[in-house]
């Protein structure tokens, strides 16, 4: 039975290209749809019989390919996913990882490779390219490192925001944090609409995940 694979990707002409890659096998790969960005999934995911791998960018608007795994893991734990970027840091191979993808491959990689990729993670390997695999294990042998690359991005989040974000990861409510900021409880949602809007976010406990993965608190 061919193996059911969906795209998510943003650039329309990079999705073309994975696909094209995947059309070569079209007795080994059953192509389902390819999304445009992670909430574009998660709302196909509902509507759509579901594949068996998803192929995730990570840099795509309105919801980040990281968020996104973690939410399909969530979700659908039985849906694997290989993150497919042009990113190999070792902080977004890291999140990647943490977030729930099996496998970590670079976009140049040849239709063969990802082929056989798609292979493994359903049979319950990790598939990653070589450069990936290398600074995976830097990561095993050094993880202080991943403290010392610094706070990453910080989506411009106010340092009101940033003091209601650490109010919020205590489990506060809107009153709570009112009373500790000595603000209106309006205010206190004004700057949550503000976090979640900045973090591509729809609730409190992704949004306190988002800040604690890229260190804003």
């Amino acid at each position: 039975m061919p193996i059911k694979v969906a795209i998510t990707e943003d650039n329309h002409f990079l999705a073309k290209s994975i696909k094209e890659k995947l059309d070569l096998f079209p007795d080994q790969i059953e192509f389902r749809f390819r999304a445009t960005d992670g909430a574009d999934l998660l709302r196909l995911l509902q509507t759509q019989n579901h594949p068996e791998v998803i192929l995730m960018d990570i840099e795509m608007p309105v919801m980040d390919g990281i968020e996104a795994t973690a939410r399909v893991a969530e979700l659908y734990p039985q849906i694997k996913i290989i993150i497919l970027t042009v990113f190999d840091d070792e902080q977004r191979i890291f999140h990647a990882i943490q977030a729930g993808a099996m496998g970590y491959l670079l976009k140049d990689e040849p239709a063969g490779r990802l082929l056989e990729s798609i292979r493994l993670i359903v049979e319950g390997g990790a598939p990653m390219s070589p450069s990936i695999a290398a600074k995976s294990l830097q990561i095993l042998r050094h993880p202080e490192r991943l403290e010392m690359s610094g706070k990453g991005e910080d989506f411009d989040l106010s340092k009101r925001e940033i003091d209601v974000l650490e109010q919020l990861s205590q489990g506060l409510d809107y009153h709570e944090i009112a009373e500790n900021l000595y603000i209106s409880p309006a205010t206190v949602r004004k700057h949550i609409e503000n976090i979640y809007r900045k973090l591509q976010v729809d609730n409190k406990m992704r949004a306190v995940n988002k800040a604690i993965r890229h260190k804003l608190i």
